[in-house]
């Protein structure tokens, strides 16, 4: 019985994919989305970076005032920059304390930027509203409320690439929202290239998705059995697949603990050993792990050099406008367990 409905859910999600859909690999970072269990939308993410992306738990009020253009306190573009008021609070963690890489907003809509090599958002188009490239979660995030109105908004402005410690914002992104709705995003040749609906669940890095799709058709996850060959690798394409596999497999959870620890298990299993090395990059091993509950608003968070998980729960933060901004250090190993009372006021926003 198990492993026929394996088999179903795996073809389905495969053939759905491959439907609806640069072969360079890359560095950084993991997806899985668990939208098809009884209990609770969930998904989990690996941050896999060379360096420290100095993450810093962050709740957003509504009500700020934000500029597509202002990279770390600097003008990057002043021709037409997006100019925004944030409708909805958000607790995320930030990146170079410049953008948003991961989180969710009061509404149940989360999302995860993720390393694409093979990125280009074209050349500037001063007719439409610039973001820079590390706000583009964040703006989706203040601004909708689900996976569909992020969709109605992405058109109405162009991505501006950025930079930060040398390295340029070359990402994808994917989303999801309470319903299990799902979306990623690449722009490759300056063209948007979209895959939306509840089958994309996986995310990795390069190649690009259309082609991660290609690869994963190839594989043979029928039958599976503690001796099914996976491929055991961190580059991009092998982790795409064993996530894929996994996520297939996950017994029904009894509560959210159970849900939680699953989704984690799988990013774990898909995460960078340490000293793992990658081509001429060098080593990128995984630095933290998220996990969310979109559907009872709870983020958990671990960082790979604590021995401890932990979350805190969006609900009970003061969301209204002109509440402050608060802010929380993972980075701190008597950290475990619920966090929400450890949130301190900052005088102002990061960015």
């Amino acid at each position: 019985m198990r492993i026929a409905a394996y088999r179903r859910s795996l073809n389905a999600v495969v053939f759905a994919m491959f439907a609806c859909s640069r072969s360079t690999d890359s560095m950084a970072c993991s997806r899985v989305l668990w939208n098809d269990n009884k209990l609770a939308v969930v998904v989990g993410r690996t941050m896999d970076w060379p360096e420290s992306t100095q993450p810093v738990l962050t709740v957003f009020p509504r009500g700020l005032q934000r500029n597509g253009g202002i990279v770390g306190g600097e003008v990057l573009f002043r021709a037409n920059p997006a100019q925004w008021t944030s409708k909805y609070g958000s607790l995320v963690t930030t990146i170079y304390g410049i953008g948003t890489a991961d989180g969710l907003n009061e509404k149940g809509l989360a999302g995860h930027m993720l390393y694409l090599n093979a990125t280009d958002f074209g050349s500037r188009d001063e007719s439409k509203p610039g973001v820079h490239a590390g706000l583009w979660l964040q703006y989706l995030l203040d601004n909708a409320a689900t996976v569909t109105e992020a969709l109605q908004l992405q058109g109405g402005f162009q991505l501006v690439m950025a930079e930060a410690h040398g390295r340029k914002a070359t990402v994808h992104l994917a989303i999801e929202d309470a319903s299990g709705d799902s979306a990623i995003f690449e722009f490759i040749g300056g063209s948007l290239r979209l895959h939306h609906g509840r089958e994309f669940r996986i995310m990795t890095n390069d190649p690009t998705y259309d082609e991660q799709l290609k690869l994963l058709s190839k594989q043979d996850f029928s039958r599976p059995t503690s001796d099914t060959p996976l491929p055991g690798n961190v580059n991009p394409r092998d982790r795409f697949q064993r996530a894929a596999y996994f996520s297939a497999l996950l017994p029904e959870p009894k509560n959210e603990r159970e849900a939680i620890a699953a989704v984690l298990a799988i990013v774990r299993n898909v995460s960078v050993p340490f000293g793992a090395p990658y081509k001429d990059f060098g080593i990128y091993n995984t630095e933290y792990r998220t996990a969310i509950n979109l559907t009872d608003r709870r983020y958990f968070f671990e960082l790979t050099t604590s021995p401890n998980v932990i979350w805190a729960d969006l609900s009970r933060f003061e969301l209204d406008a002109g509440s402050p901004v608060l802010t929380l250090d993972p980075d701190q190993i008597e950290l475990s367990g619920n966090v929400t009372e450890e949130f301190r006021a900052e005088k102002k926003a990061p960015f």
